[in-house]
């Protein structure tokens, strides 16, 4: 059973610089599949038009990501521990919609893919299985989880970041800067001919964030010590850590001026952080790399549905600028999918050992938290292995299943969100105005896009 109610001091919140560090992991894992290549693969068939959907996917997950980060805030504990307050089911659904969003290793086999243009040979099934393996060990190892892929992350956002700067100086020309702004404006609501609403459903689902992925700051933003999160333990490797992450506590503060001040304080700085780490990073790393896509691929007749196109993309940048950046292209992307790939295993792995821990094994010095994480981490490793063995290697379908599968599953819990901070919060620290009306907003877009595929699908049988 979940553990009653606890009120505790909510604690002075430090410095916004040392607040950064949730959006950059959020940012670092998502920014991979998508930016890198739906989006571009999107462009290159169908022009510019699209800008429009990226963005205002970015802006509706800024919404839905700070009511994740407001129930985690104000109680220490995760959503998916909110959620299954009212009903366990809820929590099982979820995690079982984050290992099927996840459990296909198209990131993964992705950043394999490219690693063999960047070689010039080699098998990616293989490349990709040995790899989750030396992720699996990486992520045992690591005494405070959160860190690590912090680590991981940032190091992935600068290389990216660099690379994008880099060009912006050398490649992109002015004109296509200009059919960019005008395109997102001027085809706003248009979608181009060619583009189905299956690949569009997969497409917003890779924009930022998406799906199971979303929900994890509510775990990020507690091991950073956000809020009432600092009085939850950290998630530690069972190896090499001595802590044990608490996920079912559940915190409020006294609702007093003071702390009625210092939370007014941390939702500020934690809108800010948000905004500027990821959506900030994302909105410049798809406009920049779906013009790049413009500018060198679109119009060819020769693009196959798979990360070939990349290859391609690389021989222009030889061709027109030189070697090196075209081994500089296909380091980073190769970079920052496999770095995408540590953290949705990160992802999967925390959201079920924290229902798991919380509804069915709380008190159980045997099987910890860490434990458990660990567990379904290696699980995941072995399922997404065994697909690939089994001869389902082709990255981009991967990537569509996962991609579709996630905004699926932000429609489901965008319901729940809003029931759950206009109901389960203090009323200062409710949901409410303008917030309000953009989860509703979040849900009509999603529920839209995920209706159209459905009944484009249904047209087809």
């Amino acid at each position: 059973m979940l553990t009653e109610t606890t009120t505790r001091e909510l604690p002075e919140p430090p410095s916004l610089r040392r607040m950064v560090g949730p959006g950059i992991v959020a940012v670092g894992i998502g920014m991979a599949a998508g930016e890198i290549i739906l989006w571009p693969y999107l462009t290159a068939l169908g022009g510019l038009g699209l800008l429009w959907l990226a963005f205002t996917t970015l802006a509706v997950q800024f919404v839905i990501n700070m009511e994740i980060e407001r129930y985690t805030l104000a109680t220490g504990q995760t959503v998916i521990g909110g959620f299954s307050r009212w009903w366990k089911g809820w929590g099982i659904m979820i995690c079982l919609a984050g290992a099927f969003q996840y459990v296909w290793p198209g990131w993964a086999t992705s950043g394999s893919t490219i690693l063999t243009y960047l070689f010039g040979g080699g098998d990616p099934v293989w490349i990709t299985v040995a790899g989750l393996g030396i992720l699996g060990v990486l992520l045992s190892l690591s005494k405070v989880i959160y860190k690590t892929v912090e680590r991981v992350e940032t190091v992935k956002v600068v290389l990216t970041l660099f690379f994008l700067a880099v060009v912006v100086v050398f490649v992109i020309s002015l004109s296509t800067w200009g059919e960019g702004a005008k395109a997102t404006v001027t085809e706003f609501g248009q979608i181009p001919e060619g583009i189905t609403f299956t690949m569009l459903l997969s497409a917003i689902g890779a924009a930022g964030a998406g799906g199971v992925h979303n929900l994890v700051l509510s775990n990020w933003i507690r091991d950073k010590r956000y809020g009432m999160g600092a009085h939850v333990p950290r998630l530690v490797s069972p190896i090499t850590g001595q802590e044990e992450a608490a996920g079912g506590d559940r915190y409020t503060f006294p609702l007093d001026e003071t702390s009625l001040s210092r939370w007014n304080l941390w939702w500020r700085r934690a809108n800010a952080e948000h905004l500027v780490t990821f959506v900030a990073v994302c909105f410049v790393t798809i406009g920049v790399m779906s013009l790049l896509a413009y500018e060198t691929l679109f119009g060819r007749g020769d693009l196959k549905s798979d990360p070939s196109f990349l290859r391609i993309q690389g021989d222009i940048f030889a061709a027109e600028v030189g070697d090196w950046l075209k081994l500089l292209f296909l380091a980073v992307a190769a970079v920052s999918l496999w770095a995408a790939a540590m953290g949705l295993l990160d992802i999967i792995g925390r959201v079920a050992s924290d229902f798991l821990r919380r509804n069915y094994l709380e008190g159980s010095t045997r099987w910890t938290e860490p434990r458990l994480y660990l567990i379904v981490v290696w699980v995941e490793i072995v399922l997404g292995s065994a697909i690939l063995l089994a001869g389902f290697t082709q990255p981009l379908a991967l990537l569509i299943v996962s991609t579709c599968a996630a905004s699926v599953v932000t429609l489901l819990y965008s319901v729940l969100l809003v029931r759950l901070n206009t109901r389960d919060l203090p009323a200062p620290m409710r949901m409410r105005g303008w917030r309000l009306g953009g989860m509703l907003v979040a849900i009509g877009f999603y529920g839209f896009f995920a209706l159209a595929m459905i009944v484009t699908q249904l047209e087809k049988i």
